[in-house]
């Protein structure tokens, strides 16, 4: 019963890079000119008319710092905004020569070989196999599964999780007939997190594989989809990489639906906009792309930073860096942005969402320590910047918003009153109120086109408008999501400063699994989670009120975002008002009005074992309880290790464990007398990697007399009878 084939030797598929001209400097260069130059130019325009308000009131030092973050802080709304419009104009224009590639839907596959791995880490296991259930069937569906390979990947750490992860591993490969196609690979030690899995397994059979498909533990991927990937690196060996556009789907949630819906309408044309200028210095998201495996095994081994936690050690957000390697030896990357057929799942929660942000934070704040490595590509350092400045913008607007409460503070001292004397800028004839309220019009305006222009692209669809439900619903939609994002968007600013303020005073994180099932806020939660917002958002609303009654009214929306921020996070939170928003067709997605056959298998499936009780979760230590207790899973468990035991490596691993040291049989002696409740993680992990204790403790649970062990056991054997 073989978990993972034989270490491979030569590859049976490796390809020859063979010699391709490098695009031209000029072709290259005038996309990322035209797109960054349009957003430069709008800053620059906005600015003067900030600097000639700052100017009428009177300058100062808190202005100069003012106008600084000012700059900053609407050059990234200008980029965002810059990619609506011209992602807009691409899909308006029909033009599908923006992807640069040639077409290669007729490229023969035949004896391409491919993996798809599933790297998972104390992850929901039975989400983990139905979604690769769901993607080997599809494939099936092709006639093209001889071509593929599936590694379930596992960096577990709870003793639980790994006896399931094998369980569900067996029953996946008998119920789909898939021996020999479908693997199970447990690492003894989980060093390097993700990347360091994925090289694991690069290192081991990667020289089997032409091609690599990296998911998540919640991807699902058509059939087709992965097919037209391989082809497309067929057709196209000078591509290293190529990341899809993974749709958001199966949200319940009434936050989940929310962001699945602004995924699915907005997403395209900031797709569209992004692949104009990055063309084939493309990112890397992570999962659900596939990769050369030559390439990736030759350039793409990460250095370990220089200097302490959280910026030095090892790289946690390596997927940005992957790409830029790449790049650096002159692989292309590129965005599958028109490829349908790639999902994901997001949090459910804003709670869960924004402890996602904060392992994503620390992640990409550790690129300032890679972005001015020696020889990368400029557009790789762009891509690095934006992914820092996504997080450093939340700390910038909350520092201007200080800093102008500080000027009003400090004009109130002063007891003078303020004199508005006439702008610089000579066609401008407003009051200060006038020329204030120009400016914040202009923020709005680039802030929210991108999302009327997404409107309008629906509008011009008539297949997708019908997928939305229609265009008056969608309307209607995108504006509830908007006034939605309007409470949140205060909640982010905080939780982003605070976490850029953890990572400068060397907080680290742990890099746990997420969240991934609905079960809900409860209002202690939500109290625990947001009570400093809420004293936050009435301490310094009451502040400015005190201060300037006229400021209070502009600083409202931000203030009403965290006074309300606990029943809001509570209430988006519930699947009972996801589920009235759907049936009163709000929030609606491509994948909820027609569902995909994958997408509606893996539903079906999942609620099925619901409702037999198989998701309900089980008691602590029951996967030891299973493995000590009944002789199939006891059977199969000790076969998987000592078919691993063969692979000299995973020997050495064992041994520097502990594993066939005297002490393992004491160990099993104080779990059976005293429980697992007084034996500790590694301890439980230690016993559960000894093939050869296992048997006999197999056998001793059950000859023993009961008064000979602990009552724990004595009370699983009793339910296990039953």
């Amino acid at each position: 019963m073989p978990s993972t084939p034989p270490t491979a030797g030569a590859g049976t598929g490796q390809a020859q890079r063979t010699h391709i001209e490098p695009m031209p400097r000029v072709r290259r260069g005038w996309r990322v000119f035209l797109f960054y130059s349009s957003a430069v130019l709008l800053t620059g325009l906005v600015s003067m008319l900030f600097a000639d308000l700052l100017w009428r009131t009177g300058w100062s030092l808190a202005g100069v710092v003012l106008l600084c973050l000012f700059m900053v802080l609407f050059l990234v709304i200008a980029v965002g905004c810059m990619h609506g419009v011209y992602g807009f104009m691409a899909r308006l224009s029909g033009d599908r020569r923006l992807t640069g590639l040639k077409e290669y839907r007729g490229q023969n596959i035949k004896g391409v070989s491919t993996a798809l791995v599933f790297p998972v880490h104390n992850e929901e296991v039975a989400r983990v196999c139905e979604g690769l259930r769901a993607t080997y069937e599809s494939l099936e569906k092709t006639g093209r599964l001889g071509n593929f390979d599936f590694y379930i990947l596992s960096d577990s750490t709870e003793a639980d999780k790994w006896v399931e992860e094998e369980q569900r591993w067996f029953d996946l490969v008998r119920d789909l007939d898939a021996l020999g196609r479908i693997y199970y690979r447990r690492r003894v030690t989980n060093e390097g997190k993700k990347c360091g899995n994925i090289r694991d397994f690069l290192s081991t059979w990667g020289a089997r594989y032409r091609y690599f498909v990296v998911f998540d533990a919640d991807s699902v991927m058509k059939g087709e989809t992965v097919v037209e990937l391989v082809k497309l690196m067929e057709a196209h060996p000078h591509v290293g990489l190529v990341q899809t556009v993974p749709a958001l789907v199966n949200a319940r949630t009434l936050f989940g639906r929310m962001e699945q819906f602004a995924n699915r309408l907005y997403g395209p044309i900031f797709i569209t906009g992004l692949n104009f200028w990055a063309q084939a210095f493309g990112n890397y998201w992570g999962h659900n792309a596939i990769i050369r495996t030559e390439a990736f095994m030759q350039h793409c081994d990460l250095p370990q930073l220089p200097g302490r936690k959280p910026f030095g050690g090892q790289i946690l957000s390596h997927d940005f860096v992957e790409a830029a390697l790449l790049l650096r030896a002159d692989w292309e990357v590129w965005l599958a942005y028109d490829l349908e057929g790639s999902w994901e799942e997001a949090p459910p929660t804003m709670i869960e969402a924004a402890r996602r942000d904060r392992r994503w934070c620390q992640g990409n704040l550790q690129h300032f320590m890679v972005v001015w490595a020696k020889g990368l590509r400029g557009l790789s350092r762009l891509h690095l910047a934006q992914g820092i400045l996504s997080y450093l913008a939340g700390p910038l607007w909350l520092f201007f918003l200080l800093t102008f409460n500080w000027m009003l503070w400090s004009e109130s001292r002063t007891g003078l009153s303020r004199i508005t004397v006439r702008p610089w800028t000579p066609f401008l004839r407003v009051s200060g109120t006038e020329h204030a309220f120009l400016i914040f019009v202009i923020c709005m305006a680039v802030l929210f086109l991108p999302k009327v222009l997404a409107l309008a692209d629906l509008a011009l669809d008539r297949e997708r408008r019908r997928a939305f439900g229609g265009l008056t619903n969608a309307t209607v939609s995108a504006i509830a999501e908007t006034a939605f994002s309007a409470l949140h968007a205060p909640l982010q600013m905080l939780w982003h400063s605070k976490y850029v303020a953890e990572s400068l005073f060397l907080a680290g994180v742990s890099w746990g699994p997420q969240t991934r099932t609905a079960e809900g806020t409860s209002w202690l939660e939500g109290a625990r989670a947001h009570w400093g917002h809420t004293v936050i958002g009435l301490v310094w609303g009451s502040a400015i009120w005190r201060l300037d009654h006229p400021t209070f009214w502009w600083f409202m929306p931000v203030m009403a975002g965290m006074v309300v921020s606990i029943p809001l996070s509570v209430l988006t939170s519930r699947t009972s008002l996801g589920e009235q928003t759907r049936r009163a067709g709000l929030f609606l997605s491509p994948e909820e009005t027609a569902p995909p056959r994958e997408l509606a298998a893996l539903r079906a499936r999942m609620a099925a074992e619901a409702a037999d009780g198989q998701l309900t979760p089980r008691g602590a230590d029951c996967g030891l309880a299973d493995v000590v207790l009944d002789p199939y899973v006891n059977a199969m468990h000790v076969t998987l290790l000592r078919e691993k035991g063969q692979n000299p490596a995973f020997a050495r691993a064992l041994s520097d464990l502990g594993v066939g040291r005297p002490e393992v049989r004491a160990l099993c002696e104080k779990l059976l007398a005293e429980g697992p409740e007084r034996l500790g993680r590694q301890e439980k992990l230690l016993i559960l990697s000894d093939a050869e204790q296992l048997p006999w403790l197999h056998r001793q649970a059950w000859l023993r007399p009961s008064a000979t062990l602990a009552r724990w056991w004595q009370g699983q054997i009793r339910e296990y009878a039953r």
